[in-house]
């Protein structure tokens, strides 16, 4: 029983991922441990469930009335092993996670670890990525997003902590040029700006009863890593407009400086995103709870 059962979340995963390869990459097998596994389940249901070609694959009519019941079963499963899961004390099995890159190893991934060592059974499956993955169609349990969500149909939100923005520069930089005193003069400075995919991002500052203000400062720098803007900052190259959490400590040690510190900055959300579901794994719950718990501390600076 357990072998078929193995083999329709198989079957099911590569259907989702629309190919053996990507299946085999999310489930942790190899290609061809995906391809024997669909091929025993044809053979045990006497019929092909795949149309295959070098280039593409599409289910036959029995695959795709197969699949959909598949997906009922599998559904009713996981409500059941969630109800089950929600009256016990003790946290099991694998907990897969999408955040952004930089934020989730620095703010996120520590909370995680924390939870994991308080609970052995936990399986943490920890994916960084600065693009939007789709929750339901890759397989996350949760995922982190920070700034405005959007509307995602099937997902359920939490607001987990403040994240400011901050415009900072090294002690040798303000020695030379001088410290601008009013956003206007930002644009008499030279900056490290984040730029990605071709476009420039603009800083931007809160103005009372109306839309924030835009400022692009000149540049001869632009960059797609906040880490390395930091860096350029701290080596004097010029101003830098970054999150709070992540200058924190060069400021502590005295290698940035804050600039316009009695105004507002601008500030966004950080969001957990989860599949609805009628019973939230425990695991999920926690995990939540904990991030909700923490991660203020490391961000609302």
């Amino acid at each position: 029983m357990n072998d078929r059962l193995n083999g329709v979340s198989v079957f099911v995963d590569a259907v989702e991922a629309d190919s053996f390869s990507a299946a085999a990459q999310r489930l942790n097998l190899s290609r061809s441990a995906v391809g024997k596994t669909i091929a025993r389940l044809e053979d045990r249901l006497g019929t092909r469930l795949f149309h295959r070609t070098t280039r593409s694959q599409t289910l036959t009519e029995d695959g795709q009335i197969f699949y959909e019941r598949c997906l009922r079963a599998l559904e009713e499963l996981r409500a059941g092993e969630a109800m089950l899961e929600s009256g016990r004390k003790e946290v099991a099995g694998r907990l897969r996670v999408s955040m952004p890159v930089l934020f989730g190893r620095r703010c996120v991934a520590p909370i995680l670890l924390k939870l994991a060592g308080e609970h052995p059974k936990l399986e943490l499956d920890l994916n960084f990525t600065d693009s939007r993955v789709d929750i339901l169609e890759d397989g996350f349990d949760l995922a982190i997003r920070n700034g405005p969500l959007g509307e995602w149909p099937g997902l359920m939100t939490r607001r987990l902590a403040h994240q400011r923005m901050t415009v900072c520069a090294s002690p040798d930089y303000l020695r030379i040029h001088g410290e601008p005193k009013a956003r206007e003069e930002l644009l008499d400075h030279h900056a490290i700006l984040y730029a990605r995919s071709g476009r420039i991002r603009s800083w931007l500052f809160p103005v009372e009863g109306g839309p924030d203000a835009e400022i692009l400062p000149r540049s001869r720098m632009r960059f797609d890593d906040l880490e390395m803007i930091a860096d350029a900052g701290v080596a004097g190259l010029g101003l830098v407009w970054l999150p709070c959490w992540l200058v924190q400590q060069r400021v502590r040690d005295g290698s940035l400086v804050r600039l316009f510190e009695n105004e507002r900055r601008l500030s966004f959300d950080c969001h957990a995103v989860w599949p609805q579901t009628p019973h939230l794994p425990l695991r999920v719950r926690l995990a939540i709870d904990a991030l909700a718990a923490d991660l203020p501390a490391a961000t609302d600076l």
